[in-house]
């Protein structure tokens, strides 16, 4: 009997350890979440979870400040490039600014300005000097005699430019003006034996015959043409047919003109009595090549806009890229204090 009653007294004990144990779980659970309820194992998988949440937002950290540096590393670069740009296009522009290139046009005309045709026969003594047009040259009838002309001619005397102890003669001949109908001009010369090893008459041509008829003083004008303009020859024996054509040059400060020439030459069969025959016969023909003049004018080709514009294009990108480097070493600077934070809070011990 009273053993039963020691039993009975040992299995109440036993049961009301158990609910104080089980009153004590729940209590734990209740205040410290449901891992208390799988042991030991899942406190450590927990406290390293924790521990390794640090770690994640430091490598995110370092990739952002990588991404960072390398985009502003192509910012210095896309900046150099544009400063590299902007010097060049100032170069480029000073360099065609002083060295401006030539512009060539071709303008029509029905007619020109006589030119003038100034001739140094020397001995040689002028024959004859006729129009004719549309390239057609009636046969000779007896050539070295005098015959009848129809050109306006001029004869000045006067000291050449280089040696005032020259003095030349020189016989200026309106020249042909009417490019349509192919106008020219028909000389002949004759000259008696000379003691010269080469016979040639020399000639020269400048712009306008008028500038001559209106000049005041003919022989200072005579001079400067001579100065300023190339002197060419013809053959005694041959016919030398000259074909010209105008060049007008606009220089920066002053214009020129200048005579190009195309020239052939044709052999005179003297049919004359040997005994004429010594006095050597010289013929030119004067004629416009064409109805164009040619004009060249300097054209600079550095263009001041389109210039301004790159440069604004330059110093915005470049104004842009600094604006980017600031807002980028600002941004910089805010995530290191953040992370300087979140560092101490990390480091602060648990009260």
């Amino acid at each position: 009997m009273i053993l039963m009653k020691s039993w009975s007294l040992m299995g109440s004990t036993m049961a009301a350890s158990q609910q104080v144990t089980a009153a004590f779980l729940t209590g734990v659970l209740l205040k410290n979440g449901p891992s208390i309820h799988v042991g030991l194992f899942d406190l450590s998988v927990e406290e390293d979870a924790r521990g390794s949440t640090p770690q994640r937002r430091f490598s995110k950290t370092c990739v952002k400040n990588v991404f960072t540096v390398l985009l502003i590393f192509i910012y210095l670069l896309l900046t150099a490039v544009a400063a590299f740009l902007a010097y060049q296009t100032i170069s480029d522009f000073m360099v065609k600014l002083s060295q401006p290139v030539m512009s060539v046009t071709y303008k029509e005309f029905d007619s020109f300005s006589p030119p003038g045709i100034a001739l140094f026969p020397g001995k040689a003594q002028l024959l004859s000097c006729k129009h004719h047009h549309h390239d057609y040259i009636p046969p000779l009838v007896q050539p070295g005699k005098p015959q009848e002309g129809d050109c306006e001619i001029i004869h000045v005397t006067y000291f050449g430019p280089f040696t005032n102890e020259t003095e030349k003669h020189a016989l200026v001949v309106r020249g042909p003006g009417d490019v349509r109908n192919k106008e020219l001009i028909f000389m002949q010369f004759s000259q008696n034996e000379t003691e010269e090893d080469f016979s040639a008459i020399t000639y020269m041509l400048f712009a306008k015959f008028s500038d001559l008829t209106d000049s005041a003083n003919k022989t200072e004008f005579m001079r400067a043409c001579e100065r300023n303009y190339s002197i060419w020859t013809f053959s005694g024996g041959f016919r030398t047919w000259v074909k010209m054509s105008l060049v007008r040059t606009s220089g920066k400060i002053n214009d020129a003109v200048e005579f190009r020439q195309e020239s052939s030459v044709v052999k005179f069969n003297d049919k004359r009595p040997v005994s004429e025959q010594t006095n050597e016969l010289f013929f030119v023909v004067f004629e416009w090549r064409d109805a164009y003049i040619q004009e060249i004018r300097l054209v600079v080709t550095a263009n001041p806009w389109s210039s301004l514009a790159i440069l604004c294009g330059v110093f915005m990108a470049l104004f842009k890229a600094a604006n980017f480097a600031k807002l980028t070493i600002t941004w910089i600077i805010r995530m290191r204090k953040r992370h300087l934070r979140n560092k101490v809070k990390e480091l602060r011990p648990i009260t």
